[in-house]
């Protein structure tokens, strides 16, 4: 029952649209109106300015994060349902039912859960995604790559089956939210960054 509640928390602390209603707060409006459309860190720095796209990067990675912790402290002792817990929050920012389950593509969420699963494993993947943002300006490479070599990242770190599996159902399901920006990769339409 605990379990049950756990996951069902961590979920809608997930689903909180931490862009949304960041700048919704400043008068910037409905944040999937502009832009990309998309609630996350990235559409709020292009669209709304700097500071409020960090404090999204912030919040965002807090849902993932703050629910890990209290799986850790509630049942450290079973990976497998840390990495529930892992999941659920992640799916929450995915997924909201606040908005109609359509909300963002779950990078800073996940960054917030690999930094409890394995800060280790989160620095070779900002290693990557640093290096790749730099070399070819495209944020979503980065992220990409970012989740393509974290799930391995953290067996190397961790060696849990379980948080192996977990890390491997957030980074597909990151890679497959990036389906439109690979897709203006090819086509050679997507934004680059300017910092």
């Amino acid at each position: 029952m605990i379990f049950a509640l756990v996951l069902l928390t961590a979920y809608l602390i997930g689903a909180i649209p931490t862009g949304l209603l960041l700048t919704r707060m400043v008068g910037g409006g409905d944040i999937r109106n502009s832009g990309s459309g998309n609630i996350g860190a990235t559409n709020v720095y292009r669209t709304i300015g700097r500071k409020l796209g960090a404090l999204t990067l912030v919040g965002d990675a807090l849902k993932g994060a703050l629910p890990v912790l209290a799986a850790n402290t509630l049942f450290g002792d079973n990976l497998y349902q840390v990495g529930a817990v892992s999941v659920a929050a992640f799916l929450g920012h995915c997924f909201p039912v606040y908005l109609g389950f359509k909300g963002g593509k779950g990078v800073a969420t996940a960054l917030g859960v690999y930094l409890v699963l394995s800060p280790l494993a989160v620095l070779g993947a900002f290693l990557t995604f640093a290096g790749l943002v730099w070399k070819t300006r495209y944020i979503s490479v980065g992220s990409i790559s970012a989740a393509a070599v974290i799930p391995v990242l953290v067996w190397f770190t961790r060696g849990s089956l379980p948080l192996l599996l977990a890390t491997l159902i957030i980074s597909s399901i990151v890679i497959l939210r990036h389906r439109t920006n690979i897709q203006r990769l090819f086509a050679g339409t997507e934004n680059k960054f300017k910092a």
